[in-house]
C-alpha cells in the first residue's frame, strides 16, 4: 500500500515519517509552499527529538517525499490521513475548516477507491461530514458514491515522545462503521498496523463515534488527573504536608496508578486545553455540562498563576527594581511548542507587576520571544524589562528569585553553590518540583514547590508579613541571615 498524508505539521509529519521507516511510500501534502521547500531541503519546522534524522534516512532512500501538488498527492496514496489543525473557536469547539476543505478537495480529486482516515483530533460527527463533503464532490463530478470509506484513527502522541508512541504504541484506536466497505477498511488498516500486532494484538477495534470520543475521554482524563493532584498540592502547602510523599501513597494503589500524578503549575500545549474545552462544546451542543471537565480547565487557569501568587506573598505586589530568573519556556521539555505555555502565563504577570525577566530555555528561546512578543503586542514597554539569556546561569545574574517552569533534564541537577553566588537572593520557585527541600535549606536556599516547601521559604512569608514582629527566635534570625547573605 501507498500511503498520502494531508497536512504537514506535527501529527502529519510524525506519522509520515513512522510510516516510512515501517517501509511504506509515503507522500506529505500541504500547501504551504515554504514549508514544502524546507522539508525538501531537509530543514523540520517543529521540534521533536529524532524526528529530523528518520525524516533525512527515509528521504534519503525514497520513501518519503513532500510536494504541494494535490493530484499527484491524492492520486498515489490508497491510504489518505486527514492531518490538518483544528484550532479552537471563539467559543472552544473545534474549528473543522481545515478537515472538511481537506475532504471537498479529496472528493474533486477522486478516481478510483481510497480510504480516508481522520488523524487530526476531530469532535464526534466529523466522520460523518468529511463523508458527506466527499459524495457531494463526487455526485457533482457524476461519479460512483462508493469510491472511499471514511474511518477514524485518533493519534495518541506526546510532544517529546512522539516517534517512540508512535512505534511502541500501547493501543492503536481504529473506528470503522458498518458499511459496504467496512471488510476493505478493517482489512486495509490491519495490513498497515501489523507490524506492531506481531506478538501481541494492540488494535483496539470499534466504530468511528466511539473512536472519535475515545481520544477527547483520554484527554480529558488525564487533564483531571493533572487538576486533581495540583488541588491536593495547594491544600498540602497550606497545610505543611508534602505532595510528593502524598503521590508516592496513593500512586501505590493499583487502582489508581503512578501517572498523571505530579503536581507542577498547570498543563499546556497542543492537546489538553484544546481538547477539554472541545468536549465541553460538544456536550453543550447536545444539552450535557461536562461538569467535571470544566473544572479541571478552570484548576489549571489558576495553577498557572500560582508561583507568582507565592512570589508576590513573599516580596509584595509591587516588583519594580526585581529580577526574576525563569528556566523553561516550552510547555513541556523536549519540544519548542509555546501553545498555552504556563510561561507565558508568568511572564506576563510578572512584567505587569514591574519585574525584570531573564529567562532561559535550551530550544524553545526564538519561539517564546514571537509568541510574548505577540502576548504583549498591545502593552506598549512590557517587553522592555524581558531578555533571553544565553544559558541558564547567566539568567540567575542578580536575581531575587527563580522560577523553574519546564522540567528539562540540564535543570535537574545544577550546581546550587554556583546558584547562591549568583543570585542577590538564594530563593527557588519550583513549578515542577524537581529539587529537595531540605537539601536547599541546608544550603541556606528558600524552596518554594507546589505542594511542598522549606523551612526557610515558611520563614521568607513570615519576613514579609510580620517584619515588625521582634519577637522572632534567634534561630529563626540565624537562618534568614542565610538566606539574605
Amino acid at each position: 500500500m501507498r500511503i498520502t498524508v494531508i497536512g504537514s505539521g506535527y501529527v502529519g509529519l510524525v506519522t509520515g515519517a513512522c510510516l516510512s521507516d515501517l517501509g511504506f511510500k509515503v507522500v506529505c501534502l500541504d500547501k504551504d509552499e515554504e514549508k514544502i521547500r524546507s522539508l525538501q531541503e531537509g530543514v523540520v519546522p517543529i521540534y521533536e527529538p529524532g524526528l529530523k534524522e528518520l525524516l533525512a534516512r527515509n528521504r534519503a532512500d525514497g520513501r518519503i517525499r513532500f510536494t504541494t501538488n494535490v493530484s499527484e498527492a491524492i492520486e498515489h496514496g490508497d491510504i489518505i490521513f486527514i492531518a490538518v489543525g483544528t484550532p479552537p473557536a471563539e467559543d472552544g469547539s473545534a474549528d473543522l475548516g481545515h478537515v472538511l476543505s481537506v475532504a471537498a478537495t479529496i472528493g474533486r480529486h477522486l478516481k478510483g477507491f481510497k480510504l480516508v482516515v481522520n488523524k487530526s483530533t476531530v469532535p464526534v460527527g466529523t466522520a460523518d461530514r468529511v463523508r458527506v463533503a466527499i459524495s457531494h464532490e463526487l455526485s457533482h463530478r457524476g461519479m460512483p458514491l462508493d469510491y472511499f470509506d471514511v474511518i477514524s484513527n485518533p493519534e495518541f502522541l506526546k510532544e517529546g515522545a512522539a516517534i517512540d508512541d508512535f512505534m511502541r504504541p500501547d493501543r492503536i484506536v481504529v473506528g470503522v462503521d458498518d458499511g459496504v466497505n467496512q471488510v476493505k477498511s478493517k482489512r486495509m488498516m490491519g495490513d498497515l498496523y501489523a507490524s506492531f500486532n506481531r506478538h501481541h494484538s494492540r488494535t483496539v477495534w470499534m466504530d468511528v463515534r466511539s473512536a472519535e470520543l475515545t481520544k477527547y475521554a483520554a484527554n480529558a482524563m488525564l487533564a483531571t488527573r493533572i487538576s486533581f493532584m495540583n488541588e491536593i498540592a495547594n491544600l498540602a502547602d497550606i497545610l505543611g504536608a508534602d505532595v510528593d510523599q502524598i503521590r508516592r501513597g496513593i500512586g501505590a494503589d493499583s487502582r489508581i496508578g503512578h501517572g498523571f500524578l505530579y503536581a507542577g503549575c498547570g498543563y499546556g500545549g497542543s492537546c489538553f486545553p484544546k481538547d477539554t474545552q472541545a468536549l465541553v462544546s460538544t456536550a453543550k451542543a447536545h444539552g450535557q455540562l461536562m461538569r467535571l471537565v470544566s473544572a479541571t480547565e478552570q484548576v489549571n487557569e489558576n495553577q498557572k498563576t500560582l508561583l507568582v501568587d507565592r512570589l508576590t506573598q513573599r516580596m509584595g505586589s509591587d516588583l519594580t527594581g526585581r529580577k526574576i530568573a525563569v528556566w523553561g519556556l516550552s510547555f513541556k521539555p523536549n519540544t519548542d511548542d509555546m501553545r498555552e505555555a504556563t510561561s507565558r502565563v508568568v511572564i506576563q504577570s510578572l512584567l505587569k507587576l514591574g519585574a525584570q525577566v531573564c529567562a532561559y530555555d535550551p530550544v524553545a528561546g526564538s519561539e517564546a520571544l514571537i509568541a510574548l512578543k505577540a502576548d504583549c503586542e498591545h502593552k506598549p514597554g512590557l517587553m522592555d524589562r524581558f531578555e533571553l539569556a544565553s544559558d541558564d546561569m547567566q539568567a540567575l545574574e542578580g536575581a531575587d528569585a527563580l522560577m523553574v517552569l519546564t522540567e528539562w533534564k540540564i535543570f535537574h541537577n545544577p550546581d546550587f553553590q554556583a546558584m547562591k553566588a549568583l543570585m542577590r537572593r538564594p530563593f527557588i520557585l519550583d513549578g515542577r518540583n524537581l529539587y529537595n527541600p531540605e537539601a536547599l535549606s541546608e544550603m541556606g536556599i528558600a524552596y518554594q514547590g507546589v505542594g511542598r516547601r522549606n523551612d526557610l521559604a515558611q520563614l521568607l512569608s513570615f519576613e514579609a508579613e510580620t517584619a515588625s514582629d521582634v519577637s522572632q527566635t534567634s534561630d529563626q534570625e540565624n537562618r534568614l541571615q542565610m538566606i539574605n547573605a
